[in-house]
């Protein structure tokens, strides 16, 4: 193969410039990022099905569009016993959620499209990568801290409302 000196020396200038690009100093690069903290946006209120009592209300964050539901709580430290975020899907499905990257435990409580909780998962661990199936159809999916569900005695049947804020 042929090169000429002019060619040559326009690759030799391109290498070394990509391999100056992909020199960093100290061979490290460090990325700044700032902790993902809680946005409430709305309130959101448990009540049991036998009798009508309030059990919790919580200021919620929502999650409805594709990245918020994919990241969810990702990334975070941890929330108040009074928060909690509320996924919200277009239509009834069975839906599966993961904890990675999710570094404090969680109860998954899923809701169906009348607002009745219709199945759970407590204590889902951090960083599991295991799917955690609705097992049945539903539109809704509200994460609370672990042992929530159990402290409040929640049932399936049980009640949520909620509003967003204006």
């Amino acid at each position: 193969m042929h090169i000429s000196k002019r060619s040559g020396g326009l690759f030799l200038c391109c290498c070394i410039f990509l391999i100056g690009m992909g020199c960093k100093e100290g061979g490290t690069t460090k990325i700044k990022t700032e902790p993902v903290t809680f946005t409430k946006e709305g309130t959101l209120t448990i009540k049991k099905a036998v009798t009508d009592s309030i059990v919790a209300q919580l200021d919620i964050e929502i999650a409805e569009t594709d990245y918020e539901t994919q990241t969810g709580l990702m990334y975070r430290e941890g929330m108040e016993d009074t928060q909690a975020m509320l996924f919200i899907f277009p239509d009834m499905a069975m839906h599966s959620f993961y904890m990675k990257n999710t570094q404090f435990p969680l109860d998954l409580i899923f809701i169906d499209d009348q607002l009745n909780i219709a199945s759970f998962q407590e204590n889902a661990q951090p960083y599991s990568e295991d799917g955690l199936s609705s097992q049945v159809p539903i539109q809704y999916v509200l994460e609370v801290n672990a042992g929530l569900a159990e402290k409040w005695t929640l049932d399936v049947g049980d009640r949520i409302a909620f509003s967003r804020n204006e």
